[in-house]
């Protein structure tokens, strides 16, 4: 019997580039004609994978979350794991919006995932959740490329990265 080949699907964004694309758009920022004098900033924490944002309304908000978002897809940052939360009022007549930065796979989503590809009934793919990690097995690696192939096709609200292939 041959053995099983396999692959992972996970989701994230490196860290290293958004924080470079965070120091790019600070530097626009500082140099755009728009936001001279006012209160723009935007804070990255690392080991919480937040973006703060903070402008003075909610005009230069949006201005300040476009120049991130291009900065963004420059450096390669899938767009689709930011989860914008809500623009709230902060002190000193300005507003502020928290971005969390999907890393791994959550785990609701993780289970539709592997439900689809269940219902869809290949026939001796196998998903399983691993942490963050979906790991799909088959025997035949053509079955693989139909589960990729179906994966792609299909709107998740992530981005899906597939790699750790072992034919």
């Amino acid at each position: 019997m041959a053995g099983l080949s396999s692959f992972d699907i996970s989701t994230g964004a490196d860290l290293q580039e958004v924080d470079n694309a965070v120091n790019q758009a600070t530097k626009e920022v500082a140099q755009r004609y728009d936001f001279k004098g006012s209160k723009a900033s935007i804070a990255f924490d690392r080991p919480k994978a937040t973006l703060t944002l903070v402008a003075d309304d909610d005009f230069k908000m949006n201005a300040l979350l476009d120049v991130l978002q291009t900065k963004l897809v420059k450096r390669g940052v899938p767009v689709k794991n930011l989860e914008l939360g809500a623009v709230t009022p902060a002190a000193n007549d300005t507003v502020r919006r928290e971005i969390k930065l999907t890393q791994g796979i959550p785990q609701e989503k993780a289970k539709a995932i592997v439900k689809a590809i269940k219902d869809r009934k290949f026939k001796k793919a196998q998903a399983s959740i691993q942490g963050e990690e979906i790991r799909v097995q088959a025997p035949s690696k053509d079955e693989l490329q139909e589960v990729i192939a179906f994966l792609r096709s299909q709107d998740w609200g992530i981005e899906l990265k597939f790699g750790n292939y072992r034919g």
